[in-house]
């Protein structure tokens, strides 16, 4: 079986010159003999940056410091250049990751060689620079955050051979790869030249270190002097849980290992502690920024266990999905179930055959590239059914709670309680049959986990109602008898009732005693619910007999409902006749008949009863009648014509009425309204009786004639009236019919000229009127053109035009200078040259016109001439 080692992508990225720029790092040294009574040691800085970074470069030397560790005083502090510089390449990523992200690093070395005398404490070798870069997942802040690298040499307080050190170093990989939500292992191991030193490894707190602002406060020269102050963690994540509470560190390997976080980018840092006789004399860190990229990975992954705990039927997935993955086969160990045993299905459901324990087994991509495989256990136990039960309600009492799970397989082994008390998190338990005393009333919520000897496990939760006290439901507090009445009083809750007084009483350990009290007397009730008391009282009043008075008799319009009302003690009351009302066993009725009645009221307590009548008198509401509805003419008086039987009335509005104190008056609206005739009354009734009459406005009429017009003896003249439905012309004179829209004139030498009035009639009769005159030539068809013309705007001969008679149609009128330039061009009879061209006026001239028309028998007509323009 082909398996394929999870692996994880570690990038370092950069930033700008004060901001992204080194990813990672680590310090380390090696002990290279005395020098004299000093201790000499060669120090290797090691910083990490990303090929393809956009920010700034390595820095070409390094400022760093070595502190004492007794005092944190300065003891070295020196530049040191750049010694080597390599790339890591990751040449072949894995082909059975899909998307995988291009690995390339810049790495600096930065070496240097250093004595130093033995100190009680040791040393601290460190380098500072700012900043990591913005957007790192777990941290907040990032873009101005800077990194601290270090390297311990102990001192001599703790083991004196401790000087001579040669520190541990890191050897993992750098150039591996992690996709965001895949199980991985890296291994941050290290080795140690000295072979009595033993090595422990633990997620650590990164270091702060420079700060953003100018080169200087950037990169510090010489770096600030121990302690250090931690960056500072996006929550859910701190320095030792730096990938998430999945991912965990083997303290004696230096293996991380877990599921990784979303895709992101996280700071990780790892301290490992050498350990000389059991003393730990030196701690040395190495500090990364881990890039997780979103790739996949073809792989095949399950659940350790699945409990199939309902029936026998369960689902199952690949918990890795990857585009590289092409087939599925699976295996549920359940030969019993024949065929059903294998699937190819990616996401299969598979009912087994029996209960049991079985073995499935997942391949992916099998008998192909990136095949790998896995298996789990399934627990096919049905039948669980997590339950559980209380007794107890009162808050001053322990609360009994007992698992009622059932299960077909096995036994419940474990149970954990919580109450849901919200005043304290130690409402829990581990028992099967725990109790618990409650602080405060109301409903908690409780819930049971129970887990089964067969790998089982569920949940349930119930609500508890908690009480200070049972509630108590009285059917009534206050109520009234008649002698000799017995009454049964009425409580309901649950626990046990005790009545006060006794004496007399039925039943009164019930909730629901019967009393037959001779006097005003208040019964004390107490219901006892497991030790939790509540108390209440009911009040019967006696009386011996019913006390009624009645309202006084009254009048009311024909129509109208009307309230009843009566003062009485009475508990029941019944109206008669019934049918007059839609409640009649209101103390207070309204009855709906609207009819003169005389009604009667029983009030009744217990067995003692009393009577009262009521007469109501209906009285009709006034008559009023406004009269038929009308249409009128526009801008025309209406006369309006009412009726009532009243003793008094009124028109309204009353703004558009003449006589408006009479029964006929005359309106005159201005648009289409509605009078109202109001008639009020003196015979009982106070309201008053209405009638409408809606007075119907018809629109203006907006007559035609046509135009004053020129004809010749003889010539047939069409005239066209507009404006209405029907139409008289007159005076008759030469008309073919005066009483259509249209008729035709014709003309003898006995008429010089006729103004005919044609009245314009709508729909409903009304009209209005307008004129034409007709002028008549005693000539052939002609056309009449000045000679001259004074365009002076005096009103007077102010334009040039042409006057026909007899002519059916202009076809043009043409006036030109003496240029030849067409200074004006009109084919309408009546329009003429106003002396202008182009709006500019024209000095005094002759200027030639011609005209071309058709006369009223359909002969061309053509004339031409000149006209004196005079200034």
């Amino acid at each position: 079986m082909k398996r394929i080692v999870p692996i994880l992508l570690l990038l370092f990225v950069s930033k700008t010159l004060l901001a992204e720029h080194i990813t990672g790092g680590e310090m380390f040294y090696t002990f290279t003999g005395m020098d004299g009574s000093q201790y000499r040691y060669r120090v290797t800085l090691k910083l990490y940056r990303d090929y393809f970074s956009t920010g700034a470069d390595l820095d070409g030397s390094a400022a760093i410091g070595i502190f004492d560790k007794s005092n944190n005083r300065l003891v070295w502090n020196q530049l040191v250049p750049m010694s080597k510089r390599e790339d890591l390449v990751l040449g072949s990523p894995d082909r059975c990751i899909s998307d995988p992200p291009v690995v390339h690093y810049e790495v600096g070395y930065y070496e240097f060689s250093v004595s130093l005398p033995a100190s009680a404490n040791g040393y601290t070798v460190a380098y500072q620079r700012c900043c990591r870069i913005s957007g790192i997942s777990n941290l907040i802040g990032s873009g101005s955050t800077g990194a601290t690298y270090t390297a311990d040499i102990p001192g001599t307080s703790r083991v004196s051979t401790a000087p001579a050190n040669n520190s541990a170093r890191f050897t993992g990989r750098d150039t591996v790869i992690l996709c965001g939500g895949y199980p991985f292992t890296y291994s941050f191991s290290a080795v140690d030249a000295d072979p009595l030193d033993e090595l422990r490894y633990s997620f650590c707190e990164a270091w702060l270190g420079g700060a953003p602002g100018n080169l200087g406060a950037s990169t510090p020269n010489p770096p600030a002097s121990p302690s250090y102050s931690s960056v500072t963690y996006n929550a859910p994540y701190h320095s030792g849980s730096p990938l998430g509470s999945s991912v965990t560190i083997d303290p004696v390997t230096g293996i991380i290992s877990g599921s990784s976080p979303r895709p992101g980018i996280y700071v990780v840092t790892v301290c490992v502690e050498e350990i000389r006789n059991g003393i730990v004399i030196a701690v040395q860190r190495k500090d990364l920024q881990v890039k997780i990229g979103g790739c996949n990975i073809a792989k095949a992954q399950l659940e350790a266990v699945y409990p199939v705990c309902d029936d026998f039927t369960e689902s199952f997935s690949n918990l890795i999905s990857s585009p590289l993955i092409s087939s599925y086969y699976w295996d549920f160990g359940d030969p019993a179930s024949g065929l059903d045993n294998l699937s190819s299905d990616p996401t299969p459901t598979h009912t087994f055959s029996a209960a049991g324990d079985y073995t499935i087994k997942l391949v992916t991509n099998r008998n192909q590239d990136c095949s790998d495989s896995t298996t789990a256990i399934v627990k096919v136990w049905p039948g669980f059914f997590p339950a559980l039960v209380s007794d107890g309600v009162c808050v001053t009492n322990p609360v009994l709670f007992e698992d009622a799970t059932t299960l077909n397989y096995g036994i419940v082994d474990s149970w954990s309680w919580d109450f849901g008390d919200e005043t304290t998190i130690a409402d829990v338990s581990a028992v099967s049959t725990p109790s618990w005393t409650y602080a405060g009333a109301g409903v908690k919520n409780v819930t049971l986990t129970v887990t089964s000897s067969k790998g089982c496990k569920g949940s349930v939760t119930e609500p508890v109602p908690m009480i200070d006290r049972p509630p108590i439901t009285l059917a009534f507090r206050d109520t009234l008898i008649c002698i000799p009445d017995a009454l049964q009083l009425q409580a309901s809750g649950a626990g046990i009732f005790s009545w006060t007084p006794a004496a007399g009483m039925a039943n009164p350990g019930t909730g629901t005693p019967t009393v037959s009290p001779t006097a005003t007397t208040t019964y004390h009730v107490q219901l006892n619910d497991q030790g939790c008391i509540n108390n209440d009282s009911v009040k019967v009043r006696v009386v011996s007999f019913v006390t009624l008075e009645a309202m006084a008799d009254t009048t009311i319009c024909r129509t109208d409902p009307v309230q009843l009302t009566v003062t009485s003690d009475g508990l029941r009351y019944q109206w008669a006749p019934a049918d007059a009302f839609s409640d009649a066993t209101l103390q207070n009725p309204t009855a709906v008949s609207g009819n003169t009645e005389t009604y009667t009221v029983t009030a009744t307590i217990g067995s003692c009863l009393a009577e009262k009548q009521i007469h109501v008198i209906a009285v009709p509401y006034p008559i009023a009648d406004a009269g038929p509805d009308t249409t009128i003419c526009y801008n025309t008086p209406a006369s309006l014509h009412g009726w009532h039987d009243g003793s008094s009335f009124a028109w309204s509005p009353a703004s558009s009425l003449l006589n408006a104190g009479t029964l006929s008056p005359l309106a005159w609206p201005v648009r289409s309204q509605q009078y109202v005739l109001t008639s009020l009354d003196t015979k009982g009734c106070p309201k008053p009786g209405r009638d409408t009459v809606l007075i119907t406005v018809l629109g203006k009429i907006y007559p035609y004639a046509g135009r004053d017009t020129l004809v010749v003896i003889g010539q047939p003249l069409q005239l066209n009236a507009e404006g209405g439905t029907s139409y008289a012309w007159l005076p008759p004179t030469g008309l073919s019919n005066p009483g259509i829209k249209n008729p035709v004139g014709l003309y003898g030498p006995e008429i010089d000229s006729v103004r005919y009035w044609v009245r314009v009639f709508n729909d409903a009769g009304c009209y209005d009127s307008a004129s034409v005159k007709v002028t008549v030539f005693k000539t052939a068809p002609s056309i009449f053109v000045p000679t001259a013309f004074t365009p002076n705007n005096d009103g007077l001969n102010d334009e040039f035009r042409p006057v026909a008679a007899g002519i059916q149609k202009i076809n043009y009128f043409r006036v030109f200078n003496r240029w030849g330039q067409l200074v004006f061009h009109t084919t309408q009879t009546g329009r003429g040259w106003d002396g202008t061209i182009g709006g500019v006026p024209q000095g005094s001239n002759a200027y030639v016109w011609m005209v071309s028309a058709v006369d009223y028998l359909g002969k061309p007509f053509f004339l031409k001439g000149t006209v004196t323009l005079i200034r």
